[in-house]
């Protein structure tokens, strides 16, 4: 793999998303932002481990023609009940009560795909690839429907799956949080991240 290439290719964040940007100008990297817009169904029978890994890798090589000498990062992320539902995005307040009143004194595992394309000349398809996902763990409190109903009315996560935010109030609802990297909470999995970039020559920290 040609690192010297990849030092100098723009990277781009194949995501709309403002929690995912707001992660990724952590690492002081200078970024654009493209939405995918691919089809995010479920195959049947999918566990939910290869889902997030396919969304994960369909997003970064959705923009790959477009985007042919750009470090493609993509991610996708999913909520999975103790009894292996999956949880999305609920996008009105009663689907956000259905789902916070689902995994009340409840353990949601939160699966987070992570995929990073880079140039790769005179390979097969011209990428190298590189995928991963990352587990996190979240021990909701007993919660009774006035307390949910509160936090939803005051925090809106209804573009959020699960219904919380965790940088916020979402906190408040927790007993415990278990996991390698908080960040793939909010959804992109950071140290997982700055691995993948320094496997391709674009270490965060230089020296």
């Amino acid at each position: 793999m040609s690192t010297i290439q990849n030092q100098h290719c723009p990277i781009l964040l194949a995501s709309s998303s403002k929690y995912r940007a707001k992660l990724l100008a952590q690492l002081g990297l200078d970024f654009v932002q493209a939405a995918p817009n691919i089809d995010e169904s479920a195959i049947d029978k999918e566990m939910p481990h290869d889902m997030v890994s396919r969304l994960s890798e369909q997003k970064a090589l959705v923009l790959s023609e477009q985007h042919p000498m750009h470090i493609i990062i993509s991610s996708d992320q999913i909520a999975v009940t103790q009894r292996n539902e999956i949880l999305g995005k609920p996008l009105t307040h009663e689907r956000a009560v259905e789902q916070l009143m689902q995994v009340s004194g409840q353990k949601l595992t939160f699966l987070t795909g992570l995929c990073v394309l880079s140039p790769l000349p005179n390979s097969a398809d011209g990428w190298h690839k590189q995928l991963a996902v990352v587990p996190y763990y979240v021990h909701f409190r007993p919660l009774s429907l006035a307390q949910i109903n509160d936090y939803i009315t005051r925090e809106q996560p209804l573009d959020c799956a699960g219904a919380f935010k965790v940088e916020g109030l979402g906190i408040s609802l927790f007993e415990k949080l278990e996991g390698d990297d908080p960040n793939s909470l909010i959804g992109l999995p950071l140290i997982a991240l700055c691995s993948m970039l320094a496997n391709i020559g674009r270490p965060i920290l230089g020296g």
